[in-house]
């Protein structure tokens, strides 16, 4: 059995389905199915049932998940060991700034626990570059939300959040339980300047042009809230300041938040970030 189709197994067994998990790893799904074929033929035992309603693990297949997650992350270690000795015993984590997410501090303390001797550098953003320095070779890894421009990036779905209108305490539509964004028309909603990637910015506009003020950060998103009644997004359960409020809008497609580095990229430090991150967002 090679690492590589280890991988390939275990992205099918987390996922429960051929196309994300092809999505996942970047390949088309023929030759992802081939290669849990020739597995099966390999271990000589079914893996996976397969069905219309989707993909699930047979005994046998639940015992090499638990077995292949060992062995990927011992070999991970080798790789991470050998870095650390030559002297590439550090990562530059690139996070949204005045980003309310909990799961950054869990994150923090088990990447502490696994990893004492890296160091981890920290990198903040606006919200003008939703992959934090990524493209410009800035850091290793980032913490972020999308969507955003995929191209040239590998991209792990960590969680997946419901965002709301942000909107004035005192707002009439600040006291109802839901919104549709047709409940927003005519309104003016914080906009991201001109050249921020084009993805990022027609979601958080909720898909259309709209007129308001530029911002590039977000207590400057929460200011423009205050002082002027500006309409923005968020998700839900965003620490905002008690005289703003934010209303599910429920037409709107949730935001996920994603670990995002450069296709191709090897460093095994990356690698056991993704894998802790995945790990922690997913207890």
């Amino acid at each position: 059995m090679e690492l590589r189709t280890l991988r390939y197994f275990v992205a099918v067994a987390e996922e429960l389905h051929f196309g994300r998990a092809a999505a996942r790893l970047h390949m088309s799904q023929p030759p992802l199915s081939r290669a849990i074929k020739q597995l099966e033929a390999d271990v000589g035992a079914v893996l996976l049932h397969r069905s219309a309603a989707g993909v699930a693990l047979t005994p046998a297949g639940a015992v090499l998940l638990d077995e292949a997650r060992i062995l990927l992350g011992r070999a991970d270690r080798v790789r991470e060991r050998v870095a650390a000795e030559a002297g590439a015993a550090s990562i530059t984590v690139g996070i949204l700034a005045d980003s309310a997410d909990r799961g950054t501090t869990r994150l923090a303390a088990a990447y502490r626990r696994r990893h004492p001797g890296v160091e981890v550098r920290v990198r903040e953003t606006g919200l003008t570059d939703p992959t934090c320095g990524l493209r410009a070779g800035l850091v290793d890894v980032a913490l972020t939300l999308g969507p955003f421009d995929e191209t040239g990036l590998t991209v792990r779905e960590l969680r997946v959040d419901p965002v709301g209108a942000v909107l004035r305490a005192d707002d009439p539509l600040a006291r109802r339980d839901r919104l549709e964004l047709a409940d927003l028309a005519g309104r003016r909603w914080f906009r991201f300047p001109d050249g921020t990637d084009p993805v990022w910015r027609s979601y958080w506009s909720g898909g259309e042009a709209r007129e308001g003020p530029v911002v590039r950060a977000v207590q400057e998103c929460v200011q423009a809230v205050l002082w002027n009644g500006t309409v923005g997004m968020a998700p839900l359960g965003h620490a905002l300041p008690e005289e703003l409020a934010v209303v599910p809008l429920v037409d709107m497609a949730p935001t996920r938040v994603v670990a995002v580095w450069k296709e191709g990229d090897t460093n095994p430090l990356i690698r056991s970030f993704v894998r802790i991150a995945s790990a922690v967002y997913r207890d």
